[in-house]
């Protein structure tokens, strides 16, 4: 539809297709990317070759002649993200005797990548370390020590702000159409732009009805954030008792990070873990029980808790357990106005994440999708100012440039229906020292900065709309 636009790194080679090495491989083939992938088992390699567009070389990555198959020497790009620490950052040093110039590996281990560590970057020839715990855990402290009931990002350098928050049925918005909605309350600027209904994200157009239960995204100018939150109906609630369930990589770094601030009760299944962890963990309790359990839970303190965490390494067990600690919340509350519990739960499987959303649990993560995302913004770093994934909706928040003749350029938004419907929306542009909601006969020009809405699998074409 728009001139293909040339991207500056095109050859991307990645270890492991495994849950974050498949993620991104999807990702990037369809975004334009070459991609070519080195992988030691046959069945994962089969299953990928009925999959992916992408260049599949049987074989271990610690074979050279595995990477003079895959043309090493012409990738502009490594991703080592196999499951062995050892092997990703060894995989990074062989890159880089290949010539690559951009090496990427995912390393568990705290021990690496920090700067205080023995080891950095440069003497292990790594640009990017991914830690999917710590981004698990840095994620989930982010939320919790957000100041409203709902989830909100910061976007256009904090100028701007993106609030998620469920509609009720007693909701102003329940039942009304977007154009109604804007007709109906104007003192302020806002702009829903994503709709989550069921496993379904609506990108939505003016005619949109908004139903009980959607999960809906609202861009409005952060000085009317308050405002925007007493329309909806969105407590302003600072939350300070938290309960962990899983004491792994994840579990103890959220309460090593929470603990100081908040009081924090982490329990953990396994009698030597919970005792080792009480001795790391200094500010906070830390208690040894099976968190599925629901006495152990109720005796743990349930009642008195804001925001549960299931952080095991088990999908079914944090699903269930979060299922179970709502309902107990919901038992406990009663009829109370104006509670708003929350519970978090981390899934390292993509189709987990349907199955937590659509089972009324609050907030689902995935550590490897948190991982691959990261590594994408990374990617994308030269051509877009800023990226973030909303939790709960298949869409981004893109923060980007408009090139002088880009296709967004041509017309007004309005005129671009063809281009924009359905997929994509352009929220706020920034003219004349400040940010503006976007309307139909709103015309971007070149060297326009904007605020864009897609479903995930659209950024190819949002940045060909922006690209000359």
């Amino acid at each position: 539809m728009f001139g293909k636009k040339k991207i500056a790194h095109e050859n991307i080679l990645i270890l492991g297709l495994g849950g974050i090495g498949s993620y991104l491989a999807k990702r990037l083939l369809h975004e334009g990317y070459a991609i070519t992938v080195i992988e030691p088992n046959a069945e994962l390699i089969r299953y990928a070759d009925g999959t992916l567009d992408a260049r599949l070389v049987q074989g271990n990555a610690m074979s050279l002649d595995c990477w003079k198959e895959a043309h090493a020497k012409s990738m502009d790009y490594l991703i080592a993200v196999t499951d062995n620490d050892a092997i990703n950052m060894l995989s990074s040093m062989i890159a880089d005797r290949f010539g690559i110039p951009t090496k990427i590996a995912r390393v568990r281990s705290q021990d690496f990548g920090h700067d205080d560590s023995m080891l950095q970057g440069e003497d292990l020839k790594i640009d990017l370390f991914i830690h999917p715990e710590e981004l698990a855990a840095q994620e989930i402290v982010r939320m919790i020590k957000r100041t409203a009931g709902d989830e909100i990002i910061d976007i256009a350098l904090g100028q701007m702000q993106v609030m998620a928050t469920r509609i009720t049925g007693s909701s102003p918005f329940a039942h009304k159409n977007l154009i109604d909605i804007s007709r109906t309350y104007h003192a302020f600027p806002f702009r829903v732009v994503a709709i989550s209904r069921g496993i379904t994200t609506i990108i939505p157009s003016g005619e949109q009805e908004i139903l009980p239960q959607d999960q809906v995204l609202i861009m409005a100018d952060k000085a009317d954030l308050p405002k925007l939150m007493e329309l909806t109906g969105v407590k302003q609630q600072r939350r300070h008792r938290v309960m962990i369930l899983g004491g792994g990589l994840a579990g103890a770094r959220i309460a090593e990070l929470l603990g100081r601030n908040f009081k924090v009760t982490l329990l953990e299944k396994n009698a030597q873990r919970a005792e080792e962890l009480s001795f790391l963990l200094k500010d906070s309790e830390v208690l040894h029980g099976d968190g599925s359990d629901k006495e152990v839970l109720e005796e743990s303190g349930l009642k008195d808790i804001d925001t549960f965490i299931a952080s095991t390494g088990e999908n079914e067990t944090n699903i269930m357990s979060c299922i179970l600690a709502k309902h107990l919340m919901a038992v406990h509350d009663g009829d109370a106005q104006g509670v708003q519990r929350k519970t978090i739960c981390l899934v390292t499987k993509e189709e987990y994440l349907v199955l937590a959303s659509t089972s009324g649990l609050d907030i689902v993560l995935n550590k490897k999708l948190l991982a691959g995302n990261e590594i994408l913004t990374f990617i994308r770093g030269s051509e877009l100012l800023s990226i973030s994934h909303m939790h709960g909706f298949d869409a981004e928040v893109i923060d980007l440039i408009a090139a002088p003749g880009a296709p967004i350029t041509r017309k007004p938004l309005a005129k671009l229906t063809k281009a924009l419907a359905g997929h994509i929306i352009v929220g706020s542009v920034f003219r004349d020292g400040e940010w503006k909601t976007a309307v139909g006969d709103t015309h971007i020009h070149g060297g326009d900065r904007a605020i864009v809405i897609s479903n995930s699998s659209y950024l190819k074409e949002v940045r060909r709309l922006f690209s000359a």
